[in-house]
């Protein structure tokens, strides 16, 4: 079949599991707790016709909500399907040198992915022993940066003067900082992207919003850096959200109380969780996100895994190098994470 030779091969990501039976499920770093109520108010009132229009292609509902939450301009925002989405055109709209692009060896596994899709040449570069980033091993000639802070999958968080460091560097390139978890412990930069041009701050609803279901995610930095993106945004399809996600999007930035109540009783349980597994005898890095990424130090990660998988309680597990030996758990609620803990002891004990 000579038409194979034309096709672009790339190997996928490979997204956590999404059980259909009735499941503990902390393998995809899902809230556990459900949206601000006025969301589902905004669910109940819809006006269904509105379906049989376009929405509005610049999202402007959206984006003037988030630019009031942030203090911000519009002119500073994107809005995309999920970060996922803002991530991928931002690699297909400033990673285009011939220059490899820099991120983590251990980070999420989408970068990659997203590297081999665009035909992006890239580096891995390696963390140190305590899953550190060495910001010296992004301070030489490249065509762009990407790392999460906290990182993905070890919950490790940077310091805001180490990655302004990093930025400083690279007056030359975009370094894009994928805060997916930020809101569960760590300080933004944010702040940054009026001092630099050259800086894009991506996050996400999916995470401490409780609406992976809706898949919002958003990047704020430079008009100029907006504008780009959203030239290749509109050059490939200009209607990307619908109005009912732009809608709820913008009535969940309105309950700050309940936002802010939701991510402190997950970094509560986070905390005791911490307890729990030193217990238990796992080690890890101190987590400042809604997971732990934690290795066992009896019996192997792999086999934890398939046994917790028996007694139907899903964790995230990876047979790579370096992190097979450790097991990814999302925070769930306190009862989900007492049922975890028993089911450990009992494997362990076995």
């Amino acid at each position: 079949m000579g038409w194979e030779n034309n096709v672009r091969k790339v190997i996928p990501y490979t997204p956590g599991e999404q059980p259909k039976e009735k499941v503990i499920k902390l393998n995809t770093n899902e809230n556990p707790y459900p949206p601000a109520r006025s969301v589902r108010d905004i669910l109940d009132n819809f006006d269904i016709s509105d379906m049989r229009k376009y929405p509005p292609p610049n999202a402007d509902i959206l984006v003037n909500a988030l630019a009031e939450r942030y203090k911000l301009k519009p002119e500073q925002i994107f809005v995309g399907v999920g970060s996922d989405d803002v991530i991928s055109m931002a690699f297909m709209t400033f990673f285009n040198s011939d220059k490899p692009i820099l991120f983590p060896d251990i980070t999420y596994s989408f970068y990659d992915v997203w590297a081999d899709v665009y035909r992006i040449p890239y580096e891995t570069k390696p963390l140190t022993a305590d899953f550190r980033i060495n910001p010296d091993d992004y301070k030489g000639e490249n065509g762009g940066i990407i790392f999460p802070n906290p990182n993905a999958p070890t919950g490790v968080l940077e310091s805001v003067d180490m990655i302004e460091d990093i930025i400083k560097a690279n007056p030359d390139s975009v370094v894009i900082i994928d805060e997916a978890y930020i809101d569960f412990g760590g300080k933004s930069c944010i702040d940054l992207i009026n001092k630099y041009d050259n800086l894009l701050v991506v996050q996400t609803f999916s995470k401490s919003r409780s609406m992976a279901g809706m898949r919002i995610g958003f990047a704020v930095g430079n008009e100029k850096l907006i504008k780009y993106m959203n030239d290749v945004k509109f050059s490939i399809n200009s209607y990307t959200m619908n109005i009912l996600t732009q809608v709820c999007g913008a009535e969940a930035l309105k309950d700050e109380k309940y936002f802010t109540d939701t991510v402190n009783k997950i970094i509560d349980t986070r905390e005791r969780s911490k307890i729990r597994l030193k217990e238990l005898g796992f080690e890890f890095p101190d987590s400042m996100s809604n997971f732990i990424f934690a290795k066992p130090n009896k019996i192997s990660a792999e086999f934890i895994f398939e046994e917790l998988k028996k007694r139907k309680i899903f964790v995230r597990y990876w047979n790579k190098p370096i992190i097979r030996d450790y097991l990814r758990i999302t925070i769930g609620t306190d009862e989900e994470m007492d049922n975890l803990f028993e089911a450990l002891g009992a494997i362990l004990n076995g």
